[in-house]
């Protein structure tokens, strides 16, 4: 996976985040949206978000991993 800095995710447009509101989940490339469902899962059995938005993030990133 290619290195993100912060210079290069703050030129992101909105659309390149699962969760675009919160610039969460950077999906830019198969690589990220892989990433972005594994933090997503993570995320979801710590409690910091519910299931829903974890289906939201997965749809998300496999509509990116599907066109790669």
């Amino acid at each position: 996976m290619a290195k993100l800095s912060e210079a290069d995710r703050d030129k992101l447009p909105a659309s390149k985040f699962a969760e675009p509101d919160k610039r969460a989940y950077p999906i830019e490339d198969a690589a990220h949206a892989k990433n972005a469902k594994a933090r997503a899962s993570q995320a979801e059995k710590a409690g910091r978000i519910s299931k829903a938005e974890e289906g939201k993030i997965d749809k998300k990133a496999d509509a990116v991993i599907k066109k790669e």
